[in-house]
């Protein structure tokens, strides 16, 4: 069953939606004036803004919030990228990646983040206790590009982890190019443990010592990326003293599984862990985001990026932003989320089976 989404629907007092199975779904309209989409199973909610973005605001299961601490309590009405800054996961593109360089005219992280959904919808599926939060964002800009991008975060019964694809259809006569990273901002612990599925070399684990004009470093910060590009095993395990202030960003070539999975997570003291899957053939970089700062405290396990993020000329100049013929559609699909101790600790034996473990 597909139920269309509207605007109208959303107004400030929260309102049941539809119920099936172990599923309530609500709308609601944060206080800015946001509209949000409340979809509860039985081990936690998602909470997504259908309009702008399809950003995942907050994810939490088994009693825990997944998502960072940020200085935004709640969604800001914006395109502007910093400007509503401290969502679950917030997809990053189309046109433009990272921070733009000189000669770059995209935003920080592209057009898609805070972007105004054309249309949002979801889709039940009583059968296979399974609810699909969409929506489809078109993109044109004349003689320059006209894309339409379609997001799904998919959630099941008895399950903690989130199904997430994108898809961008080109619907201009001649090719364009692509640049896409799932940004999931899972919140850091101290004495967390990251483990992943590639090899732990300053070849496959490459630490950005180049500094994007909206960071201020501190005193000692390029010396810690310094310390960290000789031995990016240092940051394995996130004691409380190591300076990820204001940010540290890591370029990961990630190893697949034989079913062409990469995996990697954050094992919290509990043995529980926070979990992301990607496809290496769909993304071809992991990056790696860590910020701990008094104000922020955020924890990209693993973002599956088909660039890095210098900016649209520095990543075409390396040969790394992706071609979209005419008519045809991109595709990525992720899965991330928490696990429980007994599924991290299997997680962590397969992770470890595979070079670089």
């Amino acid at each position: 069953m597909r139920i269309e989404l509207h605007n109208s629907m959303f107004g400030e007092k929260e309102r049941p939606l539809c119920q099936f199975g172990v599923f309530s779904i609500s709308t609601f309209r944060f206080d800015s004036g946001v509209a949000g989409l409340r979809i509860t199973n039985d081990r936690g909610e998602i909470v997504v803004l259908p309009f702008q973005g399809q950003q995942i605001w907050r994810a939490g299961f088994d009693g825990r919030d997944l998502t960072m601490r940020s200085m935004f309590e709640e969604p800001v009405e914006t395109r502007i990228y910093l400007e509503n800054y401290g969502a679950f996961m917030i997809h990053c593109g189309i046109t433009g990646l990272g921070a733009p360089g000189p000669t770059d005219n995209h935003p920080l992280h592209g057009e898609l983040p805070n972007a105004p959904m054309k249309t949002a919808w979801l889709e039940v599926d009583h059968s296979a206790q399974q609810v699909t939060i969409a929506g489809c964002y078109q993109h044109t800009v004349a003689f320059l590009t006209n894309y339409e991008a379609t997001i799904k975060t998919r959630l099941t019964a008895g399950a903690a982890l989130m199904d997430v694809s994108v898809d961008v259809q080109n619907l201009k006569q001649t090719p364009m190019d692509l640049m896409y990273l799932g940004h999931a901002n899972f919140r850091p612990v101290d004495h967390g443990e990251l483990h992943y599925t590639a090899d732990y070399t300053a070849r496959s684990v490459r630490v950005r010592q180049s500094i994007p004009a909206h960071v201020t470093p501190k005193p000692g910060y390029p010396e810690f990326l310094e310390e960290l590009a000789e031995n990016p095993a240092a940051h394995h395990v996130l004691q409380p003293g190591l300076a990820f202030d204001p940010e540290v960003v890591l370029e990961i070539d990630m190893n697949s599984d034989s079913d062409g999975y990469a995996h990697a997570l954050q094992k919290h003291p509990d043995g529980t862990a926070d979990y992301v899957r990607c496809r290496p053939d769909q993304a071809p970089l992991c990056t790696r985001w860590i910020c701990r700062t008094p104000d922020q405290d955020g924890l990209g396990i693993a973002f599956p990026s088909t660039s890095g993020v210098e900016g649209y000329t520095a990543e075409k100049e390396k040969g790394r932003v992706e071609t979209v013929g005419s008519g045809e559609t991109w595709h990525i699909e992720m899965r991330l989320g928490l696990l429980t101790a007994d599924e991290t600790q299997q997680a962590i034996e397969m992770i470890a089976g595979l070079e670089g473990g």
